[in-house]
């Protein structure tokens, strides 16, 4: 018997030629779509002169993603079939996709845009509801996939994440993303904060703001590692209405700042960060202060991860068993006096740009405090 399903449609004309667009669930798209590197060398991959491989990475946050309580892709899913392998009928508005003499029923659909999103939607149960909007080409030249795959992919431009946090302070849930962003705002709009008007809220620079040197996303994935393993999992158990359970101290050795968060006290977080931060201040003025200093590394992404990084080992040292305490910026002083690193010190030669400078300057601190 042959295999085949059968989604409504509408028909599309345009400039390019015909097309579909239509609805199907993501188990049906699952059985006809293939997601795997046979087209490497194909006629369209050495047309367009890319290779169109899978990122595991970005697969894997996308399994994470579809599990959401509010998970969505709203754009188009792009597919191409041979004509052999659908029919339509206009009465119904119906588009009936088959298999046939030379097509398997899984080997229907060629991906043209589209391919994380289908091989991360392979993690749900066939079950489960997650209807997609897909758009079908017809018979279409190699050349014209070619102008599909380019236009839809190669002129795109990707998201800034700094952008992305910044949404969260629209959500009415509580979540990791949204207590750090909210975080990062208060200590970079105080004007007695370390950070005021220091941070690049969208990731570009603010007109007529002219000290800006790291960007809100900087920050906020920073200080996230003292609040959450699993971001994502918390927001859902928020958005579920479950109690998330109170951190063990195992927990509190790796995320010091959980406890804190899960009690709603972000405003003793930003007081922790701004009494460490100052202690900062004190130890490198000149350095800190002198944003436009050719090199300086110390205010900016490099410096500032590092300091980051070691104010984890620097709290867990002060507080002990005390989880929640807020060490005042003269404790905070005291393990910054062993240091012998000078203003002078933070430039691009000793610290080099990336994540090389960021851990020569971690390891360079810990050395001198936790010998």
């Amino acid at each position: 018997m042959t295999k085949s399903i059968e989604i409504p449609c509408i028909k599309i004309d345009q400039p390019i030629g015909q097309f579909y667009v239509g609805v199907i669930s993501h188990s049906d798209l699952l059985k006809i779509c293939f997601v795997d590197q046979r087209e490497l060398n194909s006629e369209l991959d050495d047309f367009i002169g890319i290779q169109r491989q899978l990122s595991r990475s970005r697969v894997r946050k996308i399994e994470e993603y579809v599990r959401n309580v509010d998970a969505t892709f709203p754009t188009s899913i792009i597919i191409s079939i041979r004509d052999a392998n659908c029919s339509w009928d206009g009465r119904r508005r119906t588009l009936k996709i088959h298999e046939s003499k030379a097509t398997k029923f899984d080997d229907i659909a060629k991906i043209l845009d589209g391919q994380h999103r289908v091989e991360g939607l392979k993690v749900l149960d066939p079950s489960d509801t997650f209807e997609l909007n897909v758009t079908i080409f017809v018979e279409v030249d190699v050349a014209t996939q070619a102008n599909i795959f380019a236009t839809v992919n190669l002129a795109q431009t990707k998201v800034n994440r700094s952008l992305v946090y910044d949404l969260f302070s629209y959500e009415r849930v509580r979540s990791p993303q949204k207590s750090c962003h909210e975080i990062v705002v208060a200590l970079n709009n105080s004007k007695s904060s370390p950070f005021h008007d220091r941070i690049k809220r969208l990731g570009v620079a603010t007109p007529g703001v002219e000290n800006e040197t790291l960007t809100q996303a900087a920050f906020v994935e920073s200080l996230m590692n003292f609040v959450s393993k699993k971001p994502t999992e918390d927001r859902n158990s928020f958005l579920r209405k479950l109690r998330l359970q109170g951190p063990t101290l195992e927990e509190l050795q790796a995320l010091p700042f959980r406890g804190l968060w899960l009690a709603a006290k972000e405003d003793d977080i930003a007081r922790i960060l701004f009494n460490y931060f100052s202690a900062v201040v004190q130890k490198w003025p000149n350095s800190w202060q002198n944003v436009k200093r050719k090199g300086n590394v110390l205010p900016k992404t490099n410096g500032f991860k590092a300091l980051m990084r070691f104010l984890k080992p620097v709290y867990l040292d002060i507080v002990g068993d005390n989880f929640g305490e807020i060490p005042s910026t003269i404790k905070f002083a005291k393990y910054l006096s062993p240091v012998t690193l000078r203003d002078k010190d933070f430039n691009v030669e000793t610290f080099p740009p990336g994540t090389s400078g960021e851990s020569i300057l971690y390891k360079e601190l810990m050395r001198s405090v936790f010998k």
